[in-house]
C-alpha cells in the first residue's frame, strides 16, 4: 500500500462523494461549513466503527492490569442540559479561541491556525502575507505574492515563517489576510466561547439560555452517582457514552478532520487515586492497541504523550496524558489527533459536587475499604469522524491493475458490505440461484446483490466501497453446486462451495 503522504485528498473526497461515502450537508443550498452527511456506504463504516467500540470496550470481556475482566457500563445522556453542568465544567468561562476577523473578506480565522510568512531581517516598510495552518495552497500563494511584492525570487533560506499570534502590533499592521490584498486587514485576536447557544421554551432571554453540548463527558459525570445507585458497579469500573457533541469553530477544515457537529466516543473510567498510574498505562496502551486492530497498523498511526506545557487544568501533575495520531494526507509528514487518553483527577466530580450543592456528600463511598473518596478518572476521548476518515484514508489504495484504479483496503470488521453477489449473466438460473444465496447471508452479513453491467464493472464498483469478497455465479454453478469467490486485495480467485458460503464469510469476517 502506497504511504498516506503520497496519495490525494482531492482523490479521496471524490470517492467518498462519487461512492456515497460523505456528501456536503445542504449540498443543493451552496452547503453549509463544517458540516457533513454520510451517505449509504459511510453511514454504514461509520455504524462499524462504532458498533466495534462499543462491543470491545462495553460488552467484551476485556481483561484488566490484573487479569480481572474490565468493568464498564453503558449511558445516554442529552444533548442539551441545565446550563449549570457547564458553568459548573469551565465551559462557559473558559471554552474559547482566539479569534481574528478579516475587515475586508469579512472571513473569521482561529488566530492559532494563521502562519505568516515574510523575508528575513526585511527593512521597515516591508509586507508579511498570511495563510492557514495545514493549506499547501494558501502557503505557495503567501509565497508567491511575496515574491511579487519585492519583485524577485527568493530562496528556501531566505524565508520567514511564524505564528500570527507571536507577530507584534507594528507587525500585524503590515500583514495581508489569506483572501485579502491591503494590509492590515486582520483585528487584534479575542476570545470567542465555542459552545452553541440555544433556548428552552417559548420565550427567549437569559433564563431560557442553555447550550448544545461540547462533549459527552459531563452527561457522564453528572449521572456518576445515578449509576453507582441503580446497579451493582463498584470502582474500578467506567461510563462508556457515544453521541454528537457540538462546537462552533472559527474555521472547520480539512473535510471531516475539524467539524461543528461531531461525534464522540467517550469512556470515563473511575478509579481510586492511588491506583492512577497502572489505570492510565492500561488505556493508553489498550486504546492503541484498538485502532491498530481495526485497520491502522501501519506507520501512519503513532501513540504521542503530551509534554507539560500542553496538559489541559484538570491533567496537571497527573499520572499523564497522550494522543493516538494518524497522518492524514493534509497533516503529513505530520500527524492529527485521533483519541486522546488523559487522567482527569477528580476535577470534574469534584466541581459538580461544589456547584450542585452536594459538597464531600458527593464523595463515592467504598464499602469492602470502609473509605470516601473522590475518583479519579482516565478518559480514553475518540472521534467517531475522524476515526471514520482515517480508516478511508489508510483504506485508499492506488492500483493500476485493476478497472476502477482504486481500491478500498478496509478490515472485514469495519467493511460497509461484507460480500457482493454478482450472477455472471441474467439468465440460465443464475439470478435465482444468487438470490437464494442473498437470502441467506444477509441474514448474517451485510452483503448486496446485482445484476447489472459487466462483471468488470462490478468487481470495480465493490472494489471502490471496500468490498472484501465478490461471489459470482457461473455457468458451472447449477452443477457443481460452487461460486467463485473472488478476493478484494489480491483479485484471486477460489472455488467454494454454495452450501459452505455463509461458514466462508464467519471465518473470514467474523460471525
Amino acid at each position: 500500500m502506497s504511504q498516506v503522504s503520497e496519495k490525494s485528498m482531492d482523490a479521496i473526497v471524490s470517492l467518498c462523494r462519487r461512492r456515497g461515502f460523505i456528501f456536503q450537508s445542504s449540498e443543493i443550498y451552496g452547503g453549509i461549513n463544517g458540516f457533513w452527511d454520510y451517505g449509504p456506504l459511510g453511514a454504514a463504516l461509520k455504524r462499524n466503527l462504532k458498533n466495534a467500540w462499543w462491543e470491545d470496550v462495553v460488552e467484551r470481556e476485556l481483561p484488566g492490569p490484573d487479569g480481572t475482566p474490565v468493568s464498564v457500563v453503558g449511558l445516554e445522556s442529552t444533548i442539551i442540559m441545565n446550563p449549570k453542568v457547564w458553568e459548573a465544567s469551565g465551559h462557559v468561562g473558559g471554552f474559547n479561541d482566539p479569534m481574528v476577523d478579516c475587515k475586508e473578506s469579512k472571513s473569521r480565522y482561529r488566530a492559532d491556525h494563521i502562519l505568516c510568512l515574510g523575508v528575513k531581517g526585511q527593512a521597515e516598510g516591508g509586507q508579511i502575507y498570511a495563510f492557514l495552518e495545514g493549506d499547501d495552497d494558501g502557503i505557495a500563494k503567501a509565497r508567491k505574492k511575496l515574491e511579487k511584492y519585492v519583485k524577485r525570487d527568493l530562496a528556501d533560506e531566505e524565508l520567514d515563517t511564524c505564528a500570527f499570534m507571536d507577530l507584534s502590533a507594528e507587525e500585524r499592521a503590515i500583514t495581508v489576510g489569506p483572501d485579502t490584498k491591503e494590509v492590515g486587514t486582520l483585528t487584534e485576536p479575542r476570545m470567542f466561547n465555542l459552545m452553541f447557544e440555544t433556548y428552552c421554551g417559548a420565550i427567549r432571554n437569559e433564563d431560557a439560555k442553555a447550550y448544545l453540548r461540547p462533549e459527552t463527558a459531563q452527561g457522564i459525570f453528572v449521572n456518576f452517582h445515578n449509576v453507582v445507585d441503580s446497579t451493582r458497579v463498584r470502582v474500578p469500573f467506567g461510563i462508556a457514552q457515544m453521541g454528537k457533541s457540538f462546537r462552533n469553530e472559527v474555521t472547520p477544515r480539512n473535510f471531516t478532520f475539524r467539524s461543528r457537529e461531531f461525534e464522540q466516543m467517550e469512556l470515563e473510567f473511575f478509579i481510586h487515586p492511588d491506583e492512577a498510574q497502572t489505570w492510565y498505562d492500561f488505556w493508553r496502551n489498550e486504546r492503541y492497541r484498538w485502532w491498530q486492530a481495526i485497520g491502522l497498523a501501519g506507520d501512519n498511526l503513532i501513540l504521542r504523550d503530551h509534554d507539560t506545557a500542553e496538559l489541559a487544568h484538570y491533567a496537571k501533575n497527573g499520572a499523564g496524558v497522550c494522543d493516538v495520531e494518524y497522518k492524514f494526507p493534509f497533516t503529513a509528514p505530520g500527524y492529527g489527533e485521533l483519541e486522546g487518553v488523559a487522567h482527569r483527577s477528580d476535577y470534574d466530580l469534584r466541581q459538580h459536587a461544589e456547584h450542585c450543592g452536594k459538597g464531600d456528600k458527593w464523595r463515592y463511598f467504598d464499602q469492602q475499604s470502609n473509605e470516601r473518596y473522590f475518583p479519579h478518572v482516565i478518559e480514553p476521548s475518540a472521534g467517531a469522524d475522524r476515526g471514520t476518515l482515517a480508516l478511508i484514508c489508510e483504506a485508499f489504495t492506488p492500483d493500476d491493475s485493476r478497472a476502477s484504479k482504486v481500491y478500498m483496503n478496509f478490515e472485514p470488521r469495519v467493511a460497509p458490505i461484507k460480500a457482493g453477489i454478482f450472477p455472471l449473466v441474467k439468465k440460465d438460473g443464475m439470478p435465482e440461484i444468487g438470490e437464494k444465496l442473498y437470502k441467506e447471508l444477509r441474514r448474517k452479513h451485510v452483503v448486496e446483490f446485482d445484476v447489472k453491467q459487466s462483471i468488470g464493472k462490478r468487481y470495480a464498483r465493490m472494489d471502490e466501497a471496500g468490498t472484501p469478497y465478490c461471489l459470482t455465479i457461473d455457468g458451472d454453478t447449477a452443477s457443481d453446486q460452487a461460486v467463485t469467490v473472488r478476493e478484494r486485495n489480491t483479485q484471486s480467485q477460489e472455488r467454494v462451495a454454495l452450501d459452505k458460503v455463509a461458514e466462508f464469510l464467519d471465518e473470514k469476517i467474523g460471525s
